[in-house]
């Protein structure tokens, strides 16, 4: 009883659902939210990440799925934004040959290096143009995401360790 009388008092899920919440942001992704629910909201560095993870991995399977047809309508209706399109697509082709390579590993470690360009989003956008099926991709995803979310975690708590 006291641990939830804590748990309403420190406002975790607002704190929680925002951390998730920008995880699930392209770019940002859990390289940015585990940082800012620990360092800003002050979560804890593992609830940080497991909201985190949570987070990035939501949008992944609509990724997979409706990627296609939401370029094909953007296209469409929206011709201005057919350059921003065509670079998302060959960003997703550019690794292709990687991910033939090595496959579900490839997919992985994709996924898991913490840096510009890489990411669920990208993870995802690879598998829908290679016409993955979610039941292969979302694996290597997910574990890509668990990965890079411990070696952003330890980055983090290191790096707030060191200047605080």
């Amino acid at each position: 009883m006291q641990a939830l009388q804590l748990w309403l008092e420190q406002n975790f899920f607002g704190e929680l659902l925002y951390t998730a919440l920008m995880a699930m942001a392209p770019v940002v992704e859990l390289r940015g939210s585990i940082p800012f629910g620990h360092n800003v909201l002050g979560l804890n560095i593992w609830l940080a990440a497991a909201a985190s993870i949570v987070g990035n991995l939501l949008p992944v399977p609509f990724i997979i799925i409706y990627v296609r047809r939401v370029f094909a309508f953007l296209r469409k209706k929206i011709p201005k934004l057919n350059r921003m399109v065509d670079r998302l697509v060959r960003k997703a082709e550019g690794k292709r040959e990687t991910v033939n390579k090595y496959g579900f590993w490839g997919l992985c470690v994709l996924v898991a290096i913490p840096l510009p360009g890489t990411g669920a989003w990208t993870g995802a956008l690879v598998a829908a143009f290679m016409d993955m099926r979610i039941k292969k991709a979302f694996p290597a995803i997910a574990l890509g995401v668990v990965i890079a979310a411990v070696v952003v975690s330890f980055l983090t708590a290191g790096v707030t360790a060191i200047f605080i």
